[in-house]
């Protein structure tokens, strides 16, 4: 790694607070365009193309595409402010055209169906799986903030939790009478399971695996196993759908965009907006379905 992409990924950390996450993948994009043009402080426009081009052709997807290219313009525009060079040469490369899929949604009664099978298994597994999808689905968690729950942040009841998502920004998520009640149930079968010579578990899903906390592997594998016992196709079911139906069914129900935004921690508006088409195209199938004018018979 050159100095100079230390020196940009630094600043990415420190001023734009970058996660470490972001920061390997911009050091993994930079380090193969440095690679591929002989050098990004020499590389001229026609080398950064032929990289930029090569892409495609080495079986790399629109998506990862259009982040090497946007690691690359902001190194460039980093090197032009430090003065390190007088030029852009990377200005001419085009965004690859990307088609968004659209999220994996779930409807109400289908939610209900996983709640309803969750509640048929063993007693405290049950309640601990009814907590974990009424929370997601009542707050839209990205899973990573669900797991990462500690148990003082709930023992009191409240109606929100103060929630630190991407780039430790935090948020408040709600929790409706649902949600709140499925916690209750939880920390009693968990206060009752804990032998009194442990200490408590800092978290609220603890596990006796490595991180001492509940895995998104093993959460998923769950709601794989309650959407198999409640007739769901389990492709369907994730922790990731459980956000996308909380915020689907808030718009179908008129819910503003920019609150949706905030409840969701997105940066920009624009993720939030891809919602906005599947609340459409549900609209729309109510309304072929059960309007009278509206039916071709």
């Amino acid at each position: 790694m050159t100095p100079q992409i230390e020196a940009f990924l630094e600043m990415m950390a420190v001023e734009r607070d970058a996660s470490p996450h972001t920061l390997a993948a911009y050091a993994r994009d930079l380090a193969d365009a440095e690679t591929a043009t002989g050098g990004l402080m020499q590389a001229d426009a026609e080398g950064l193309e032929s990289w930029f081009a090569d892409l495609s052709r080495r079986g790399l997807s629109a998506a990862t595409a259009a982040r090497r290219r946007s690691a690359v313009r902001q190194f460039y525009r980093f090197a032009l402010a430090e003065g390190w060079r007088g030029d852009d040469p990377s200005r001419r490369l085009d965004a690859p055209r990307q088609g968004r899929a659209l999220p994996k949604v779930l409807s109400r009664d289908e939610i209900d169906r996983l709640l309803q099978a969750a509640s048929r298994k063993d007693a405290a597994a049950g309640l601990r799986l009814i907590a974990l999808v009424e929370l997601a689905y009542a707050s839209g968690l990205r899973v990573s903030e669900l797991l990462a729950l500690r148990v003082e942040a709930v023992r009191r009841d409240p109606a929100y939790l103060i929630v630190r998502g991407k780039g430790g920004k935090e948020r408040l998520a709600p929790l409706n009478g649902a949600a709140r009640e499925a916690v209750k149930a939880w920390l009693a079968a968990r206060d009752e399971k804990r032998k009194p010579e442990t200490p408590d578990s800092p978290w609220l899903f603890p596990s006796s695996g490595r991180t001492g906390r509940l895995t998104p592997r093993r959460f998923a594998q769950l709601l794989d196993e309650a959407a198999l016992a409640a007739g769901l196709d389990p492709a369907r079911v994730s922790p990731h759908v459980l956000r996308h139906a909380f915020a689907t069914h808030l718009l179908e129900g008129g819910a503003d965009l920019r609150v949706v935004q905030t409840l969701l921690g997105h940066a920009d508006i624009a993720t939030t907006q891809i919602y906005t088409h599947i609340a459409t195209d549900r609209l729309t199938q109510v309304v072929r379905q059960n309007h009278p004018l509206a039916r071709d018979d």
